[in-house]
């Protein structure tokens, strides 16, 4: 998430105590009981019989997989860094047409919203791949890719900036040109027998999906009265997705959007909604003033703006914003499928949508986070058991998505609550759930579960769970179903026993629409104030969908500040704010840990970690680690030499967005909002500029020399 988008201010104040504490109380209680911390942890992380080294099918024993290159050293520049032996090149820019005809982007360009609806969008993000019948799925297929965000001073550089940008009225093109730089790219590509990428132009299933689309509601909020506008007087569409960070895929071949940091593009001046003031709308004019546009065509800029107009909601946009804050589902193969928001997976800030270990007979499972200080953990359990003909068939056209529609819009949606014993509970936002100490149930204060839904926060506060560390990426091994998630950092964590601060003085714990200012550590959180962050990691118990086991996998970390260094990290491999993620599966039982960075949002480039690297790629084989006693996680002192940096993006980056071909000799990530890179005249992208260029952020392709397979000896 760039600094540009997140929105700093804290919505819950609901007082549930928070991951960081649970995670310090239970090492505290841990080391009372066993004498001494190293003891308690080793205790706390060891309790569940967790996995421990990679096993084959029959459960014997393997030797595990191992990473074949050195770690990086520390670097600062503006270019990619790759180990010896390795390739990376730029891909795909922001302005990569998407058809023939298209003026090509240069640096002097001064877009229009036709160039800019038919080429790829600004700051690249999550992103998948999806396979071509009668191709080689490892050298040419669909590549689906979000754009997070709207950078104006590059987008306008050719003009010195946007027109009345904070004040005044926004001219109409700039204002289409900046929603179509928004949103999805899908592009086929391909490999030549040289190993160099390129888009195919005018493919058919070339498109841009942007905030302009037009999308149906799936799920609880379709047909309801939170879903009623002047666009849709029936409640069952709604235009546009914004703001789209991480993604996810689906088993029958569609793709997942998920809607961050997009509460801001609307503005309600009036007395706003408990879920509004929980989200965060803008209070007098959106971040990009697109309600200020004069013009349009129904309601194209006035949606922006959900301030009540009379008392009808089928005359104006006030329910516009509880259209957005979705799992949105895109079909890559077929440009005529309408796209959906299944809304059944809850309405928030979601930063991905993974889904869980796939068996047959079982239902299907996604898990999703909420990106923002002090939010939660959730999953989605379908009704539907899986079926495995349902699985994608490429190269068919039929409807991916009445499949979708069967797993994604009837079903269970938890929200997660994490306790000081290594154990958890997935606690239901169902209709029947009772809420504690209030003697109702969340149908009877939210209505139905449409007004759930709309509440996803609300009501996850009154059920207690778990507030973490804006959690962010996630990914699981399809093996053995455990469950890895980034917790990025946090700066409105407080010490131990501290009570939770509220921003509006006299709000009661517990009160729709509010949450707290600052939140003291718990278990899985258990650093105050904490600049690094850490990833950790789940399994579910087996034959049970509400209760799992967890512990820490890796904490983020400084090599010269020994007391916050819990998992030992040196030179080598010390990282800060945890993002991206991905679990390579490389065989059955193994795989590589994928972690990228995104260090710099929370308190500028103020700490120690962002003064000596730019943000990286890091590797890890789960499998070839063992809890030792006294760790404090996973990757501890005795065997953190197995995480190793495997890329150093260009100065100001973040670098997110990650898989690999399936023949694994490509890793494909993406470079996001660069501060000089990458240069004109080349596509190596380890070749800083040699002078001042206006930045484009850029998918990346980083291959071996030798054509082998990434990351292994």
């Amino acid at each position: 998430m760039s600094k540009e988008v997140e929105d700093h201010r804290i919505h819950n104040r609901s007082g549930n105590l928070p991951f960081a504490a649970i995670v310090e109380r239970r090492l505290s209680r841990r080391s009372v009981m066993c004498g001494g911390l190293g003891l308690a942890a080793a205790t706390m992380l060891g309790g569940f019989g967790w996995p421990g080294a990679s096993r084959a099918a029959d459960g014997a024993a393997r030797a595990p997989l191992s990473l074949g290159f050195a770690s990086l050293a520390p670097r600062m520049t503006d270019a990619v860094v790759v180990p010896e032996g390795y390739v990376a090149q730029v891909l795909i820019p922001w302005g990569t047409p998407l058809v023939s005809g298209m003026a090509q982007w240069h640096p002097d360009l001064d877009p229009t919203p036709d160039f800019q609806a038919a080429s790829t969008g600004m700051h690249h993000d999550g992103m998948y791949h999806f396979a071509l019948d009668g191709a080689d799925s490892s050298d040419d297929f669909l590549l689906v890719l979000n754009h997070e965000y709207l950078d104006q001073s590059a987008l306008w550089a050719a003009r010195g900036g946007p027109t009345n940008a904070k004040q005044g009225a926004r001219p109409l093109d700039e204002a289409r040109t900046e929603i179509n730089a928004h949103g999805v790219c899908v592009v086929r590509v391909r490999r030549d027998e040289q190993g160099h990428w390129a888009p195919v132009l005018d493919d058919p299933r070339n498109r841009r999906i942007t905030t302009a689309t037009p999308m149906l509601l799936a799920g609880p909020l379709r047909g309801s009265r939170h879903a009623v506008t002047a666009y849709s007087p029936q409640g069952t569409q709604t235009r546009g997705t914004n703001n789209n960070c991480a993604c996810g895929y689906t088993p029958w071949g569609t793709y997942l959007t998920c809607e961050e940091n997009w509460s801001e593009i609307f503005v309600n001046r009036a007395e706003q909604d408990p879920d509004q003031l929980r989200l965060g709308l803008a209070e007098s004019r959106s971040i990009y003033g697109w309600e200020t546009v004069e013009g349009g065509v129904d309601g194209e800029f006035e949606r922006f703006d959900n301030t009540p107009r009379g008392d009808d909601p089928r005359g104006d946009y006030r329910n516009e914003a509880r259209t957005y804050g979705y799992v949105v589902e895109i079909d890559p193969y077929d440009p005529e499928r309408p796209i959906y928001k299944r809304t059944a997976l809850g309405r928030f800030r979601h930063e991905g949508c993974w889904p869980g270990k796939l068996v047959a007979g079982q239902p299907v499972v996604f898990y999703t986070g909420h990106d923002a200080r002090n939010e939660y953990i959730y999953k989605f359990v379908s009704r539907a058991p899986w079926d495995p003909s349902d699985a994608n068939r490429p190269g068919e056209r039929y409807d991916r998505q009445a499949i979708g529609a069967k797993y994604m819009d009837h079903g269970t949606l938890y929200v997660a609550r994490f306790d000081e014993d290594g154990s958890g509970e997935w606690l239901p936002l169902a209709e029947d759930t009772p809420v504690p100490e209030q003697g109702r149930t969340l149908g009877e204060i939210y209505g139905d579960l449409a007004g759930i839904i709309v509440n996803t926060c609300d009501a996850a506060d009154l059920l207690g769970a778990t507030p973490m560390d804006r959690p962010e990426w996630g990914t699981v091994d399809p093996s053995s179903g455990e469950v890895y998630m980034s917790l990025t950092n946090n700066s409105k964590r407080t010490e131990a026993d501290s009570a939770a601060r509220f921003t509006q003085e006299g709000e009661s714990i517990g009160t729709p629409g509010v949450g707290y200012a600052t939140a003291p550590v718990n278990a899985a959180n258990p650093r105050p104030d904490n600049d690094y962050g850490q990833v950790i990691r789940w399994v579910e118990r087996d034959g049970e969908h509400e209760r799992f086991d967890w512990e820490i996998f890796v904490f983020g970390a400084a090599p010269g500040e020994a007391a916050d260094n819990r998992s030992g990290l040196d030179d080598a491999n010390a990282f800060a704010s945890p993002d991206g993620l991905w679990y390579d599966q490389r065989g059955e039982g193994e795989g590589i840990l994928w972690i990228q960075t995104d260090n710099g949002i929370d308190k500028g480039r103020d700490n120690a970690v962002a003064e000596m690297v730019n943000d990286q790629v890091l590797a890890v084989v789960p499998g070839a680690l063992s809890r030792r006693e006294g760790a404090a996680s996973v990757v501890d002192p005795s065997n953190q030499a197995e995480l190793k940096r495997f890329a150093i993006v260009p100065n100001q980056a973040e670098v997110t967005g990650i898989f690999a071909t399936p023949d694994r000799t490509a890793l494909f990530i993406n470079v996001q909002h660069p501060g000089n890179w990458p240069a004109y005249d080349s596509a190596d992208a380890t070749l800083a500029p040699s002078a001042q260029v206006r930045p484009r952020s850029s998918t990346v392709v980083i291959q071996r020399r030798d054509g082998g397979r990434i990351g292994e000896a």
